[in-house]
């Protein structure tokens, strides 16, 4: 598995090595917990293989999948608390900001919201680990306040997982969502960056 792994997206692989702050090792009982909007919970594929689902069988830990479709990163922020207070995960994988780009809000905003969002999940003791979404136009660039939110924070930033496969037709339902082969990448991607930080 770990030579299958390494063969994917070499522009991943480089952001995973490049410097990336450490996470604590994930004990097997650990909860990580997958945050987002439909690009988490898995829109344009079964529900078992969404990205949150196929993670789960490849770290062996429990993945719980807390992607709402459609949701901006206010609504994210309104909900993540009973999220944290429920499960009380170890890791928080959060991947807002698609919808806000999609309805034109204001990017200063939900840079604000992202920030908050991490604050929330650190105070509970959860680790962060910052996913860019790129912008859905046919560029696919990642906006930078990203990356600038996680050094703000010394957060481990995966900026290239969405979108290396959201570049690629093949690996897409629709112009905004990946498809199953799309989704098992972005996993294989997170799995390995997760390693490579420590967490496994």
């Amino acid at each position: 598995m770990k030579i299958l792994l390494s063969c994917f997206f070499p522009a991943l692989l480089i952001a995973a090595c490049h410097t990336s702050p450490r996470l604590k090792e994930l004990p097997p009982d650990a909860v990580v917990l997958a945050f987002g909007d439909s690009l988490t919970y898995g829109t344009g594929a079964l529900p078992e293989q969404s990205y949150p689902a196929v993670l789960q069988n490849l770290i062996s830990r429990t993945v719980i999948n807390a992607g709402v479709p459609g949701e901006t990163t206010s609504e994210g922020l309104a909900r993540l608390p009973h999220f944290l207070e429920r499960f009380r995960p170890a890791v928080v994988l959060l991947c807002l900001g698609a919808n806000d780009m999609l309805r034109g809000l204001d990017e200063g905003a939900a840079a604000e919201n992202l920030r908050e969002m991490i604050r929330l999940s650190k105070k509970q003791g959860a680790q962060v680990v910052l996913i860019g979404v790129p912008r859905p136009n046919l560029l696919v660039s990642t906006p930078e306040f990203y990356s600038q939110i996680a050094d703000e924070f010394s957060l481990p930033y995966l900026g290239n997982a969405m979108r290396e496969v959201l570049k690629k037709n093949s690996l897409k339902s629709d112009f905004i969502h990946p498809n199953a082969k799309g989704y098992r990448k972005i996993a294989e991607g997170i799995a390995l960056f997760l390693r490579k930080s420590g967490a496994l």
